[in-house]
């Protein structure tokens, strides 16, 4: 069964396609903090005030936000450092992504690594951790924790990273050590020559054949900025996206299916599932029912294949279950091996 949508025109492939480097919108780049004034900060400065409620930005930056009128109060924008405040005010403050904002920043996070060499590492992400640095997620990433783990990242884009798991995605990710790997996982990724297999948890029923593939361009919702969408490329601009799924068992409960990627589109699998009426747990965003056993969205990136980018080497690399996907399937008897 093919799900799909009929495209007029033909569409080159960007070269970097299914890389990091995708083109990121205004709206995902930005943060609107709400602050209310401490009785403490009462007939301070605004600046002081500014710095204290906003400690991992540098008085700098917050002082070049205020010129630019990111600091409102009422709707009114205040440009003033010398502002006094007054107790129980609120304000708001625009936080915008910027290189001091972005600036690579090493952390001692432990990152469970599953094989390395001198071009590259792979590691099993854990849900919950994000890939970049992003508004409200400064600290603490993937990329601090690479960067902590080896400073010579400092010298490559993103400290190696050529693709991204969403924060509540678990599972395997590769990540180059030289620029010269850099750019050759960039093509093999672009190439489609990086094989990714998922695991997906929906509660609803699979139906049909087993096998199904969904062949929808992505793009951002028209709708809703926050979000990716399935779209007509007559109409909205989008990249072509397919994706394979096996169904592995399924019960009154719900549905355990193999995610097989093609191509590597923003949420590409959560879009796709969607649109199979099988929207995964959890997964508010695009319709996805909420479960207090499996509480982030119920995706898993299991498997990863593809040649050493220096020796030509095959290499594959598997993930096992995370705790709180093991203690889903357990509940809902759901077999991880496949049913005939």
């Amino acid at each position: 069964m093919i799900i799909s949508s009929h495209i007029d025109q033909d569409e080159s492939e960007d070269p970097q396609e299914e890389s990091f480097f995708e083109s990121v919108s205004r709206e995902a780049l930005v943060e609107i903090r709400s602050i209310e004034v401490p009785p403490e900060f009462h007939g301070q400065r605004l600046d002081k005030m500014l710095a204290a409620s906003v400690p991992e930005f540098s008085r700098s930056y917050l002082q070049q936000l205020l010129e630019d009128g990111a600091v409102t109060r009422l709707g009114l924008a205040c440009t003033k450092s010398a502002t006094k405040v007054k107790a129980g005010e609120s304000w708001s403050i625009e936080l915008r992504a910027t290189p001091q904002s972005q600036a690579f920043k090493p952390e001692n996070i432990a990152l469970n690594v599953v094989f390395e060499d001198e071009f590259l590492r792979i590691i099993d992400k854990p849900p919950g951790m994000v890939v970049h640095p992003a508004p409200g997620n400064w600290s603490g990433t993937l990329m601090n924790g690479l960067l902590g783990l080896d400073s010579a990242l400092m010298d490559l884009p993103r400290a190696g990273i050529v693709h991204r798991l969403d924060k509540d995605t678990s599972g395997l990710m590769v990540v180059a050590r030289t620029r010269q790997a850099m750019d050759a996982l960039v093509k093999q990724i672009a190439a489609r020559e990086v094989k990714r297999q998922y695991l997906a948890i929906s509660d609803k029923a699979w139906s049909g054949a087993k096998q199904k593939s969904v062949d929808l361009p992505i793009g951002r919702d028209p709708a809703n900025r926050l979000r990716m969408a399935a779209v007509d490329l007559s109409k909205n601009s989008g990249k072509l996206a397919l994706t394979h799924f096996h169904v592995l068992d399924q019960n009154s409960h719900g549905s355990l299916v193999r995610c097989i990627l093609e191509t590597g589109r923003t949420h590409q699998i959560r879009v796709h599932m969607a649109a199979l009426k099988m929207p995964l747990l959890s997964d508010h965003l695009y319709g996805g029912s909420p479960n207090t056993l499996l509480p982030r969205q119920g995706l898993h990136a299991e498997q990863l294949a593809f040649a050493h980018p220096m020796t030509q080497k095959p290499l594959a690399f598997k993930s096992s279950l995370p705790l709180d996907f093991q203690a889903l399937l357990e509940a809902w008897s759901l077999s991880y091996n496949e049913k005939t």
